[in-house]
């Protein structure tokens, strides 16, 4: 019955903050309220929302944590704001301290709060690789429209803008961006070697060195780009190989990651003393130690097993 009404209890809580957040991002005005005489009402969740999101935002601004947390969303393709990254992972780290000091006491709780800030790092690492793999999915697709708004007669700036409009996201919001960047006046080489940067292709990057030798040097940039998407299909289709190849070994490493907390968990649900003996002696924080860097070492090594870089 407590571990029913904790849970309870935590999801209101977490229902609460998300309502708050929420609630301050999409406060507009109606089209009958917009007058001049007419003053915005603020209601107590807004003025909490928007006092508690300033505070957050004065503290990241002060450590000069901003920029990376805004990298961070910016590469998982996320359009929240730093602060309200903060205060979802705030509330996560409460639900979790929350049923875990119910479920299994205080050491259970301190671990999953502590979670939830590495739950939202690996989070945010995945949406980012997910969005970079797809985009170099995407880039031979790209590089066949551009070409071909060049062989139409139309001026670089245009086919890219072209290639922003007819592609898929995320190709479309890092061309948009590329495009909206030179219009406040960077340059365009710039533009392009910060886009490969932000999404670590080394294949983009060859596309901007191409597209940086044809401003100087002139040419056929049609013809180069064409050249250029060749290779990069070559390549696609042996990475699809390799990870075809690897994809017995990717299997293996997850669940061999995932096999001690799912037995761990499984015991602690089904028999809560069982696990008591690693809590009641020194040995027994020692063998949760060696356990833990055994088993970081284990997937550090899995992982270089089965990643491929070429």
């Amino acid at each position: 019955m407590l571990l029913v009404a904790g849970l309870v209890l935590s999801y209101s809580a977490l229902g609460l903050v998300l309502f708050m957040v929420l609630s301050s991002r999409s406060s507009r005005l109606s089209t009958a309220r917009r007058r001049a005489a007419a003053v915005e009402s603020v209601t107590m969740v807004s003025r909490a929302t928007a006092w508690t999101t300033a505070k957050i935002e004065e503290v990241l601004a002060r450590r000069k944590e901003t920029p990376a947390l805004a990298g961070a969303l910016d590469s998982a393709g996320l359009k929240f704001r730093p602060a309200e990254l903060v205060v979802f992972v705030a509330a996560g780290s409460a639900m979790g301290g929350a049923v875990g000091l119910l479920m299994a006491g205080p050491l259970m709780g301190l671990l999953l709060a502590v979670v939830a800030p590495m739950a939202a790092k690996v989070v945010l690492g995945t949406l980012a690789n997910r969005r970079r793999s797809a985009f170099a999915e995407q880039l031979d697709d790209s590089l066949q429209l551009l070409s071909s708004g060049l062989r139409a007669g139309h001026s670089l700036l245009r086919a890219i803008d072209a290639v922003s409009a007819d592609s898929p996201s995320p190709t479309s919001e890092e061309f948009t961006r590329i495009i909206n960047e030179t219009r406040l006046g960077r340059d365009l080489g710039e533009s392009l070697n910060e886009a490969a940067r932000r999404m670590r292709s080394d294949d983009f990057s060859w596309v901007a060195q191409a597209i940086a030798v044809h401003r100087e040097v002139g040419g056929n940039l049609a013809e180069v780009l064409d050249r250029v998407g060749q290779t990069i299909r070559e390549r696609n289709q042996i990475r699809g190989q390799v990870k075809a190849l690897s994809a017995e070994g990717r299997i293996s490493a997850i669940v061999l990651m995932v096999l001690p907390f799912g037995l761990g968990g499984f015991l602690l649900v089904a028999s809560p003393g069982y696990m008591n003996a690693f809590t009641e002696s020194p040995l027994g924080y020692l063998l949760i130690g060696v356990s833990g860097l055994l088993l970081v070492t284990g997937g550090l090594w899995l992982r270089k097993v089965v990643s491929f870089k070429f």
